[in-house]
């Protein structure tokens, strides 16, 4: 297979097939002679926050030394970023490779998913290149994630929980949560953020007493001196004194999750807990595309992939250091999303929206998202594309000293950014 030919491939596969199992996937890990089983993996699901998190988890990780795999899902601007080692993304041969040898394995267990052959190919891609450690970053759910056929990870970690993907996981957090908790394995430790809703929590404290599991914390209660600007966050956390490149608050509440989540992974890997430099060096380092991200500053404009209620909130938190500046949005979502929740949590941030039909076919049209705007008050028009709506809410941020916000969906996010950023 060229790489082309293996991404077509992988492609041309189901999002879904049937109902949720790993019966599949297990399976084909058999046939590739389980290399899940050959690594030490931080397993990390959630609603909001798991990308983010995986990400410090990861870097953590690499700063002690540690030669680190990361999945993460979904990519931003390239396929290959889905799979990493050391923050430098798969190289499409090995793609190629590894592809050619999963697709006849594949086609023997049958029905095989986009997202499950994407797992596959991570975990024997990590396996093959001697990584030390790997970070995991749950596709959807928990319990029957491609992922999951992790016998014992590390540590399980699970981030915010929010009402997403309520079609799949269920209509209420209880139920999301106990989704997301498949990831718990008997006696593994657990570690969940320290603004997890309550009921999202008790699911969590009683999967864990179920599992005989420990416990802990990321405690954003120990964090003092947060000071953020444009240029990121700086803060004061267990007497460290701590920058991170990315914004909003809702950044230092992940930091203190992979924080806590490399604490309890990295004694079983070097024999010790993280030190200070460790922590600061690796947070210090990370880049997020489409998170709060700065991509031009006159007029400003910031991509952010938020694409539900809770994360709209956390980005209408981050809008605050805008100050009295006139925020026009950009916004495409996809029709399965809670639309009208994301943009009631936007509204008293934005003084106007354009809406956009994101260049997919499950996406929400521009005019209906346009009507439901208007319902939670927000002055809003559709746009013809991506580029009609940019060009015009530019003009206006500049006309208006403003300034420009992209958000909806990570899909449209990504597209958008590629109107901004040369990806080569």
């Amino acid at each position: 297979m060229t790489y082309q030919e293996a991404v077509s491939y992988i492609h041309a596969r189901k999002r879904f097939n049937g109902p949720p199992t790993l019966d599949r996937m297990r399976r084909l890990m058999v046939l590739l002679g389980d290399p899940q089983e050959r690594l030490r993996i931080v397993h990390i699901a959630g609603t909001n926050g798991k990308g983010s998190t995986a990400v410090m988890t990861a870097a953590i990780l690499r700063a002690a030394g540690l030669r680190t795999g990361l999945t993460v899902s979904p990519f931003i601007t390239d396929f290959c970023e889905r799979i990493q080692i050391d923050g430098v993304p798969i190289a499409r041969e090995a793609l190629a490779r590894e592809m050619t040898r999963i697709a006849p394995l594949a086609e023997q267990v049958g029905g095989m998913t986009e997202f499950e052959l994407i797992t596959a190919a991570a975990y024997s891609y990590f396996a093959d290149s001697g990584c030390s450690a790997v970070v995991a970053e749950v596709g959807l759910g928990g319990r029957f994630d491609a992922t999951n056929v992790i016998s014992r990870p590390l540590v399980s970690v699970i981030t915010r929980i929010g009402l997403d993907h309520t079609a799949v996981l269920g209509g209420t957090l209880g139920e999301i949560a106990f989704e997301k908790c498949g990831i718990i394995k008997p006696g593994i430790p657990v570690v969940t953020c320290g603004e997890q809703d309550l009921d999202a929590l008790a699911v969590i404290m009683e999967q864990c007493a179920k599992q005989g599991c420990v416990l802990s914390f990321g405690n954003p209660g120990a964090v003092s001196d947060a000071k953020m600007t444009l240029d990121g966050t700086d803060f004061a956390y267990q007497g460290m004194r701590l920058h991170l490149p990315l914004l909003g608050r809702h950044q230092i509440t992940n930091a203190v999750t992979a924080i806590t989540a490399a604490e309890q992974a990295l004694p079983s890997l070097i024999g010790h807990l993280p030190d200070e430099r460790m922590i600061a060096d690796a947070l210090a380092g990370v880049r997020m595309p489409a998170r709060f991200e700065i991509v031009r500053r006159d007029p400003l404009v910031i991509i952010d992939g938020a694409h539900n209620p809770q994360a709209a909130g956390a980005l209408a938190e981050a809008l605050t250091l805008l100050g009295d500046r006139p925020v026009t949005g950009v916004v495409g979502v996809l029709a399965d999303k809670d639309s009208a929740g994301l943009l009631g949590a936007l509204a008293p941030r934005l003084a106007r929206v354009l809406c956009v039909t994101p260049e997919s076919p499950r996406a929400l049209g521009a005019h209906e998202l346009a009507v439901r705007a208007d319902a939670v008050g927000l002055r809003a028009s559709a746009a013809h594309g991506i580029d009609e709506a940019l060009n015009l809410a530019q003009a206006v941020a500049s006309a208006q000293a403003g300034a420009v916000v992209v958000c909806g969906s990570l899909l449209f996010a990504s597209q958008v950014r590629a109107r901004f950023v040369d990806v080569g």
